[in-house]
């Protein structure tokens, strides 16, 4: 049997003065091993013809969570929630528009949800609370205490499919300020809070799929379906970077 090569994104994280790392949590790698794929983490470079070789392999991609983004925003990003670094935003664009032209199923987790809506020309809210007078879905803003909300998926999405409760809300994991004003054009409400922030977006043939929360860190609930239909429709694809397993 083979597995489906699945491309992880990353963040960068300043390293005591000294030259940035480059991160992401295992946790990503973790949901994607355990749906079946082959994680790859996926590099941050400053020319695009570096990075065109290891895109080649890839048959999805996950993009992970990260900082503010900037594009298509409503208001001015507060002063705790700085905005992306420049390189990764270009990265990331640069793996986003490769993984689109190859019309490869996408996964977006937190910053990569608002990420992708903002390339379907979605706009963002920069402080949800501030803006729309929500409580606080981040342990930024709740003196760094864990942040847990209910969700509900709504009916005839790909997302309540995969969770199963179309009706009812299901608790998870928050850690974002933004949130995004509406669907980008071509994409569909797939979950809201309890609250009534959005927290899923998608595709109509569910090849791309953004959520607010972090559900590679809920490992053993309903969220591992949607690293497993990521994992799936990517294996259906067709494409040559699958690897064998033992």
């Amino acid at each position: 049997m083979s597995r489906p090569v699945i491309g992880i994104t990353t963040g960068i994280e300043a390293s005591n003065g000294r030259d940035s790392r480059q991160v992401v949590g295992r946790a990503y790698v973790r949901a994607v091993e355990r749906a079946g794929g082959c994680p790859v983490i996926l590099p941050m470079v400053e020319r695009r013809e570096a990075l065109s070789p290891v895109l080649e392999l890839i048959d999805g991609l996950i993009i992970t969570g990260g900082p503010g983004i900037t594009d298509g925003l409503i208001g001015a990003l507060p002063e705790d929630l700085p905005a992306v670094d420049p390189i990764r935003a270009q990265t990331d664009n640069w793996i986003y528009r490769d993984a689109r032209k190859r019309d490869l199923p996408m996964l977006g987790i937190c910053y990569g949800m608002q990420f992708i809506n903002a390339r379907f020309d979605g706009a963002i809210y920069a402080d949800l609370q501030a803006q729309l007078g929500k409580c606080a879905h981040s342990p930024k803003r709740s003196e760094q205490r864990p942040v847990r909300h209910g969700v509900r998926t709504l009916a005839d999405t790909w997302l309540a499919r995969l969770a199963g409760r179309p009706a009812d809300f299901v608790e998870v994991n928050s850690s974002h300020i933004q949130a995004i004003e509406g669907p980008g054009n071509g994409l569909h409400v797939s979950a809201v809070s309890e609250d009534g922030v959005i927290e899923g977006i998608e595709t109509e043939d569910g090849r791309i799929i953004g959520v607010q929360f972090h559900p590679e860190a809920l490992p053993g609930t309903v969220w591992d379906r949607v690293f497993e239909h990521l994992v799936a429709i990517s294996g259906a694809a067709g494409n040559t970077g699958t690897v064998d397993r033992d």
